[in-house]
């Protein structure tokens, strides 16, 4: 799997292959897959001074169903998905974007020099991703939004992200790999992602951290970077400037935000110090290559004795994707889509040192693999608030996937 980090402020990227351990839990495992994840990262170590931020550790995917272990929701799980997939990894490759160096980690000099090995396989000839994917009903989607405004007026919550899904197949002979590569020469983010399961594939170019902790003198720094509020690019400089400037002063977006902004900062609170959760940063404009952002800042300070998976599981799954109140949020949203599965879920690292960066799965899709090739599904989602309308909060969604639709070529 990799972590390709994209765009102006790109700095580390990581390459890891061949788990010394995987750890995937179904749903019809039970237990406490938080408990799980704990004991397979196994002892802590420090990591080495003046490397890559993650040095080896577990990375892998949650699934956004991992969240009905956190409160039962009602969530069923996405066929083929488990609620967490992750491997073991002593092994890897950072690439430091800013230096132009490339680090090869291992527990030893052996571990390091095979990881380095990897640079000298060859590269496998570049392909183009060809698909057509259609979307669900315009018109289905539509109704769900109304559906939500009215249970907003009614009291019964107060946001709702309502998702909308596109599937298609990759042409005979097509590898999930392609599009990430398509993406990464087209669109580049922040937090793009791949992961390679036997017969499954997630590829993301997500543009959202989720949760982020960090190790040090005093303990562990947590940090959430949630995104809640779009606006289109323009086709001018100007008209772009513009959208940009309306995006920053819409009250519909900016009390979004705010109220996502609220809840990540409680979700913060159950593990944090008390008033070590802050706010530094509120509606910062971030812009990408198909979209504008709003962007907020939530920190805080891990309780002693508490860990970055205590974190996750206090946070789980993101409040960006799901709404406010969460819970109801998230009923709400079992009652009007399909099962999530890697959808607004997290490809995340926990490294041995404790550190831990994870993403929000937005712009991705999910890859699995039967007899005819590869079947594609992805998504896109708007947040509904009072005063959302049904045809706007559509035309956001295809803003949002039209990236990621732009990476695949027709069939010829």
């Amino acid at each position: 799997m990799g972590f390709i980090s994209g765009g102006p402020d790109a700095h580390w990227s990581y390459v890891l292959a061949e788990p010394e351990a995987t750890l995937q839990i179904a749903r019809e495992d039970g237990g406490d897959a938080f408990g799980g994840l704990t004991g397979f990262v196994g002892p802590a170590r420090p990591n080495a001074p003046d490397g890559p931020p993650f040095q080896g550790g577990v990375a892998g995917l949650a699934a956004y169903e991992l969240g009905d272990r956190v409160e039962p929701s009602g969530l069923a799980p996405l066929g083929a998905w488990p609620d967490l997939a992750c491997g073991r990894y002593s092994r890897l490759l950072a690439f430091d974007h800013r230096r132009g160096v490339v680090f090869a980690m291992g527990r030893d000099d052996a571990d390091a020099a095979r990881a380095l090995a990897w640079l000298d396989r060859p590269a496998p000839p570049a392909g183009v991703p060809k698909s057509r994917l259609t979307p669900d009903d315009p018109d289905a989607y539509e109704r769900a939004v109304a559906t939500v405004v009215a249970g907003i007026r009614a009291g019964d919550l107060f946001q709702a992200n309502i998702a909308r899904r596109w599937r298609g197949r990759l042409s005979a002979g097509g590898r999930p790999f392609d599009l990430l590569a398509a993406l990464a020469a087209a669109s580049p983010a922040p937090f793009a992602a791949y992961l390679r399961l036997p017969d499954r594939a997630v590829v993301s170019n997500s543009p959202e951290r989720f949760l982020q902790v960090r190790p040090d003198a005093r303990g562990l720094l947590a940090r959430t970077e949630p995104i809640k509020g779009t606006a289109p690019r323009g086709a001018t400089a100007e008209a772009d400037r513009a959208l940009a400037e309306g995006l920053l002063t819409s009250e519909k977006d900016r009390a979004e935000n705010l109220m996502i902004v609220d809840l990540m900062r409680n979700d913060l609170a159950r593990v944090c110090i008390p008033g070590e959760v802050r706010t530094p940063e509120l509606f910062k404009v971030a812009t990408f290559a198909n979209v504008h952002h709003l962007i907020s800042t939530v920190t805080g300070r891990l309780k002693p004795g508490k860990s970055a998976v205590d974190l996750l599981r206090a946070a789980f799954p993101p409040g960006s994707i799901t709404g406010a109140p969460k819970v109801q949020a998230m009923k709400t949203i079992a009652a009007l889509e399909a099962p999530r599965g890697p959808f607004f879920g997290s490809m995340f690292q926990l490294g041995f040192d404790g550190g831990f960066d994870s993403s929000v799965l937005i712009r991705t899709a999910a890859f699995v693999e039967d007899g005819d090739g590869w079947s594609i599904e992805a998504r896109a989602g708007a947040g509904i608030v009072a005063d959302s309308d049904p045809a706007s909060e559509r035309r956001e969604t295809e803003a949002k996937i039209s990236a990621l639709l732009a990476a695949f070529s027709p069939y010829s």
